[in-house]
C-alpha cells in the first residue's frame, strides 16, 4: 500500500505501486513538490483536518448525466480545504519560527484556515486581505484570533503588501497556493478521493493560485493514472489558461466575479510546475454557470457553496464546458470546495440563477391611471 493511504483501504486494481508511482514522478524531472509530500502531509494533518465524506449526487447525476459524486470539503471547520495545506505548513515551520509567527495574503478561506490552526498550535497569525474581501471571511478571521489588514483591491496587492512592509519582518510568509507544503498538503484531498471512490473515471477541480489542482493531480496521477485530471476557472481571471499559453506564470486583468477565491492574477510558478505534467484539460467558466451551481448546490445537496468552491459542477452543468460526451455515464468527483459565501452575496446570486434558470422574470407594464385600466 503506498504511503499516505489509510491501513485497511482496499485499492483499486490499476493503482499503482510504490516502485512505479515513483518512476511516473521521476520521469517529470525533480518538481518542487514530490508524492511523498504529499504522504507526509497526510500523516501530519491527520486527526487535526476532517476526512470529508464523498457521496454520490442522484440529482447531479440525473442534472448532468454523469455518475456525480461530491468531495463535501465546505464541511471543514473553517468551510474550505485550506485547512490541509495551512495546518500542514505550520507543522513544518521550526519551533523559532512558530514563536515569530506567520503572515499571508488571502481574500479569506487561506487566511481562515491559518487563524484557526494558528490558534489551536499557539503560532500568532497576520492575515493581509484584499479590501474585496466577503465580510464573513474578514469577521471570522478576527474572532478565530488573527491580525487581520485589510489592503489592496486584490489579492496580488494584499501580497505585495505582506511582503514590502518593514513591520512584519521576521514574520514567515505563507503562500497559500504556492508554499510546497501547502500544495502537498492539498494533495491530500486527492488521496481520499481515491480512497472513497476507487473506480473514478474524472476529477474537476477549481483553479485560482493551482495549488489545489497541482496537489491533487500529482496524487491522483501517482496512484490512478487513468483518471482525467481537469481545471476549472472562472473566465475572469483564467490565470492559469494564460500561464498554459506563454509556457509559465503571467499576471492578467481581474474583474469581479463570483468565484472570488479563485481570482488570482498568476497562477504560482511552484504549483504550476507541478500541475502543468498532470492536468489533462482546463475549461473556463462564465459567471452564470457559476450561479447557476450555487442555486443547483442548494437545490441537490442543501449545501451552501461559494462561486469559487462550485466551479468544478459549473462546468459540468447542461451547457457549460465539461457537456461533453466522453464523460456521459462516467463516474466523476467534483470537490465543493468552499462554503464561505456572504449572505447578501448568497442572495443576489440565487436570484441571478433563478433569472438564468427562466424561473424568475422581471417584466414592466404601463397602467392606465383611469376606472378599468387593470383589466384593459
Amino acid at each position: 500500500m503506498p504511503e499516505g493511504i489509510p491501513t485497511g483501504a482496499t485499492p483499486p486494481k490499476d493503482w499503482l505501486q510504490p516502485e512505479a508511482a515513483k518512476a511516473l514522478l521521476d520521469s517529470r524531472g525533480t518538481l518542487p513538490v514530490q508524492f511523498q509530500d504529499v504522504s507526509k502531509a497526510a500523516f501530519f494533518i491527520r486527526g487535526a483536518v476532517r476526512h470529508t465524506s464523498c457521496e454520490l449526487s442522484t440529482g447531479l447525476s440525473e442534472l448532468t448525466g454523469c455518475e456525480i459524486y461530491v468531495k463535501e470539503e465546505y464541511k471543514q471547520f473553517t468551510g474550505s480545504f485550506k485547512e490541509r495545506g495551512a495546518r500542514n505548513a505550520l507543522m513544518l515551520l521550526d519551533e523559532k519560527q512558530k514563536v515569530k509567527g506567520v503572515i499571508a495574503a488571502s481574500a479569506g478561506n487561506h487566511a481562515l484556515a491559518l487563524s484557526y490552526h494558528g490558534g489551536l498550535m499557539g503560532i500568532p497569525v497576520t492575515v493581509i486581505m484584499p479590501t474585496t474581501a466577503p465580510l464573513v471571511k474578514v469577521n471570522r478571521c478576527r474572532k478565530l484570533g488573527a491580525n487581520v489588514v485589510l489592503q489592496g483591491a486584490h489579492i496580488g496587492e494584499a501580497k505585495d503588501h505582506a511582503l514590502s512592509s518593514e513591520e512584519y519582518k521576521g514574520l514567515q510568509y505563507i503562500n497559500g497556493y504556492d508554499d510546497p507544503a501547502i500544495v502537498a498538503g492539498a494533495g491530500t484531498c486527492g488521496l481520499e478521493i481515491l480512497e472513497q471512490v476507487k473506480d473514478v473515471d474524472a476529477v474537476v477541480i477549481p483553479v485560482g493560485g493551482a495549488g489545489l489542482i497541482a496537489g491533487m493531480s500529482l496524487a491522483i496521477k501517482a496512484l490512478k493514472p487513468n483518471c482525467t485530471v481537469y481545471g476549472v476557472e472562472p473566465e475572469y481571471c483564467a490565470s492559469y489558461t494564460r500561464a498554459l499559453e506563454v509556457g509559465s506564470p503571467e499576471a492578467v486583468a481581474v474583474s469581479p466575479t463570483l468565484g472570488d477565491g479563485l481570482a488570482v492574477p498568476s497562477v504560482g510558478p511552484h504549483a504550476f510546475a507541478v500541475a502543468r505534467n498532470y492536468v489533462d484539460k482546463v475549461v473556463t467558466v462564465s459567471e452564470k454557470y457559476l450561479a447557476l451551481a450555487i442555486l443547483r448546490c442548494l437545490e441537490h445537496e442543501k449545501a451552501v457553496v461559494e462561486g469559487g468552491g462550485a466551479a468544478g459542477l459549473a462546468a459540468l452543468l447542461p451547457g457549460g464546458p465539461l457537456d461533453i460526451p466522453e464523460l456521459k455515464g462516467k463516474k466523476v468527483v467534483v470537490p465543493l470546495c468552499g462554503g464561505n459565501i456572504d449572505i447578501t452575496t448568497l442572495g443576489r446570486v440565487i436570484e441571478r440563477g433563478l433569472a438564468a434558470d427562466r424561473r424568475l422574470v422581471r417584466f414592466a407594464v404601463t397602467v392606465s391611471d383611469r376606472p378599468g385600466g387593470l383589466q384593459a
